[in-house]
């Protein structure tokens, strides 16, 4: 049996904060056809949002540590200003688009993650995804727009990384769907050097990725992105792809581990 493709697109927060470029994401999301869902970050604009409100933020590997305040913060532009700001724009462009957060018709549970090394705060480890509400949402042909927070279905919501929620769903589909992931952010992907666009890495396979780690070349935000989207492929995810917003079609392509015998 052939499966239908589904495209989930995430969207980073350069872009969205970006009129421009969240214009022209907008404008080539709209132009794919079949069953789509839009992941969206925001985090530059929780920071301004934050410091206005005399809210320190503190990064650590490019990943949010989430006070008490902050989530107040997080809650209040992912799943509100920025969320329904995009949720407008696509049904402006003709897209029967729906805001929702891991929290809405339980979509995404996590738990929060514990104390290690680092204590994040009110961040969540995604542990289910809610496949049947969100297969019912797409047959219905609504167009889902997940914001980066999930819940503990006790109560709380918690602040979770876009890309690992644009993975896990993508992951989750991969039974019902032929499911294409795309991370799009300001940069055409993956770059031997960041001020050359030209140095684009077309391929990426997880010994590649290492070794860029080692030395240097991939660092920051960019190793949980990729980490993410190892993940996905490897489960099952036909393809993944990290581009930049204004070439959907182009951008770093991920390969999956190469299968051995046990």
């Amino acid at each position: 049996m052939i499966k239908e493709g589904l495209n989930i697109i995430k969207v980073g927060g350069a872009v969205v904060e970006d009129e421009e470029s969240l214009k022209g994401l907008l404008m080539s999301f709209s132009g794919l056809r079949g069953k789509k869902i839009l992941v969206h970050g925001g985090g530059k604009i929780a920071t301004e949002v934050a410091s206005r409100l005399g809210i320190e933020t503190q990064m650590i590997d490019g990943r949010r540590i989430t006070s008490a305040e902050m989530l107040k913060v997080v809650t209040m532009v992912y799943g509100g200003l920025v969320n329904k700001d995009i949720v407008a724009r696509l049904q402006a462009l003709g897209e029967n688009a729906i805001g929702l957060t891991g929290a809405d018709m339980n979509l995404i549970m996590s738990v929060k993650r514990p104390v290690e090394l680092v204590n994040f705060g009110y961040v969540g480890d995604v542990k289910y995804v809610n496949t049947r509400s969100l297969k019912s949402l797409l047959e219905a042909g609504a167009v889902p727009v997940l914001a980066p927070l999930t819940h503990d279905k006790e109560g709380t919501m918690l602040n979770t990384n876009a890309d690992t929620i644009a993975s896990s769903v993508a992951r989750a589909l991969t039974d019902e769907y032929s499911v294409t992931l795309t991370f799009c952010s300001s940069i055409p992907g993956v770059l031997k050097d960041l001020s050359d666009p030209s140095s684009l890495v077309r391929t990426i396979s997880k010994s590649d990725f290492d070794a860029m780690v080692v030395d240097g070349t991939i660092s920051e935000g960019m190793i949980p992105k990729l980490q993410n989207a190892f993940d996905a492929i490897n489960a099952g995810v036909s393809k993944v792809v990290i581009t930049s917003a204004s070439d959907l079609a182009g951008g770093t392509a991920i390969l999956a581990d190469p299968e051995t015998d046990d």
